[in-house]
């Protein structure tokens, strides 16, 4: 019999590990402009050996130290009609100027260095020194200057309101029904099954679950959903809290009263002939003329399938590029979009705090010096992540020149493994380094990832870019009789012909994937 025993064992093994240092490296790479200087500005509030670089020096010299002073001695149009509202006008300008506008003789005034910045003669009489504000009344001008019809000093300057702040919010769809919900009067608990199918639909307004579960979750019985169904299904939009496209259409022709006419026929009754255009066949069906079938078909046509999209889209999307590619002679520019981005200095005291070869404080300085390393790697990696960018971008610039030059009609393939073999670094990085990025190009602002594109066996041997690929088989089918539509084998032939090597079963999938109908789908028959 066998017993378990605990014992010590060494053994060498290789691993792959990131440390800290690797992971803010890949971070910081696949990172775009606008996070980018949200993570730097969260890494200045952290750490105190980082800040925000300045645009000139942190220390004034002396001139400039005079020359502030100088205007600051001078009188500001708010101060005098501060000093004749209270009739103390004369007496400081006998303390702060003479008659000719020059300052009268005063004391030499000495900085920190030693230095004395202004020599003058000194008025050697005792004088009593009074401050003339100690004989303002400062509650009665100030009771003045609250008075709502006083109008501000001259050299006063009032801060408006951001601009940010006149910009509506989106409403999204379950906003916009709460809102109906609320002015109706409704039992409490059909009113809490109201807001649980609410916050149980779909982005295009479809209710998905079922209503026992609903049911079940809420604690309601069938009859309180049936209910708030009801409910909300008499809300705006119309056709929300369907389960179908049936039911939504249904739903849409209702409320039109268009009850039991013929284009509520057909969605009821015939609305797989519908979707295959099958016309002919619907009247036969229904059992009226063609033109009224038309009309009613061209009713249906104008109904909303998805009537939560509406509410539900995430509006328009703010793109700023990252990089700006810039034609000058024949070369291109490329360069990095850097506005309001943040640049970092490491603070100069905690430097001179490393260097002293004693602190009295040992865990302080611990502390310091791991928020200096950390704050040189922050540093260390968003300069990789700017060189790696750059690199990859030229790249792209030598690869695709005549896009640049004409348009994307002369895109060309290219893959990320044939960029990252060229620049020396691994595929991933430079799928990190395109990923959530834009540039501006003399054709307009893309994607950094839409240069890269799978290749197709093109003309004479040549390739061609997928996305290339597609555009002509969405124009093949744009131009094509709409009462004699393409099939997949004719798109396939005309490509053949063209030198473009592609079966028909690609040329379907691609058609899928850019939502196309099929070739019955498509077909209007008279």
């Amino acid at each position: 019999m066998s017993t378990l025993s605990q014992r010590l064992q060494l053994g060498v093994q290789q691993k792959q590990i990131l440390t800290p240092g690797l992971v803010q490296m890949v971070t910081v790479l696949q990172l775009n402009r606008l996070e980018l200087k949200d993570m730097i500005v969260n890494e200045i509030a952290e750490n105190p050996v980082l800040e925000e670089a300045a645009e000139r020096g942190d220390e004034l010299t002396p001139e400039e130290v005079q020359d502030l002073l100088e205007r600051e001695r001078q009188s500001e149009p708010a101060d005098k009609a501060i000093l004749e509202n209270v009739g103390q006008e004369q007496s400081f300008q006998e303390q702060s100027f003479s008659e000719d506008g020059e300052r009268p003789a005063e004391a030499p005034v000495e900085y920190s260095s030693g230095e004395i910045a202004q020599t003058a003669p000194v008025d050697e009489t005792p004088k009593q020194e009074t401050d003339p504000f100690d004989e303002i009344d400062f509650g009665s001008f100030f009771d003045d200057y609250l008075d709502p019809g006083f109008k501000s000093p001259a050299g006063e300057s009032i801060e408006k309101p951001s601009f940010e702040t006149f910009l509506s919010s989106p409403v999204t769809l379950s906003d916009h029904l709460q809102t109906q919900l609320s002015v109706i009067v409704l039992p409490d608990r059909t009113r809490q099954a109201a807001n649980a199918i609410i916050g149980n639909l779909e982005e295009s307004g479809y209710l998905m679950t079922p209503l026992e579960e609903i049911a079940t979750s809420e604690g309601l019985t069938a009859s309180d959903m049936q209910a708030g169904l009801k409910a909300v299904q008499s809300l705006d939009p119309t056709g929300v809290g369907a389960a179908s496209l049936q039911e939504c259409l249904l739903l849409q022709l209702e409320a039109r009263g268009g009850r039991d006419g013929v284009a509520w026929r057909i969605v009821h009754d015939g609305l797989k002939l519908l979707e295959t255009r099958q016309i002919q066949q619907l009247a036969k069906v229904l059992g009226r003329p063609m033109e009224h079938v038309q009309i009613a078909v061209d009713v249906i046509r104008h109904l909303d399938p998805a009537p939560g999209l509406r509410y539900s889209g995430g509006g328009a999307r703010l793109v700023e590029p990252d990089v700006y590619i810039t034609k000058d002679g024949d070369d291109y520019l490329i360069s990095l979009n850097e506005d309001d981005v943040p640049q970092l200095r490491l603070n100069g005291e905690y430097k001179r705090m490393l260097d002293r070869e004693q602190e009295p404080n040992k865990d302080v300085r611990n502390y310091v010096k791991e928020r200096y390393a950390s704050a040189l790697q922050l540093i260390k990696n968003i300069e990789q992540r700017k060189q790696t960018i750059l690199r990859v971008c030229h790249s792209i610039v030598r690869r695709q020149t005549e896009f640049l030059e004409y348009g994307i009609d002369q895109l060309k393939p290219m893959m990320i493994k044939e960029v990252a073999e060229e620049i020396g670094v691994h595929p991933s990085t430079v799928s990190r380094a395109v990923s959530s990025k834009y540039v501006h190009t003399p054709q307009g602002v893309f994607e950094l990832r839409y240069f890269f594109s799978e290749a197709v066996q093109g003309p004479s041997g040549s390739a061609i870019p997928l996305l290339i690929l597609k555009r002509r088989v969405k124009k093949m089918i744009q131009e094509e009789n709409s009462k004699q539509p393409l099939t997949d084998e004719q798109i396939t032939a005309r490509l053949q012909s063209e030198g473009i090597q592609v079966t028909r079963r690609t040329v379907a999938k691609y058609r899928e994937d850019m939502k196309i109908p099929s070739t019955h789908q498509r077909r209007v028959r008279a």
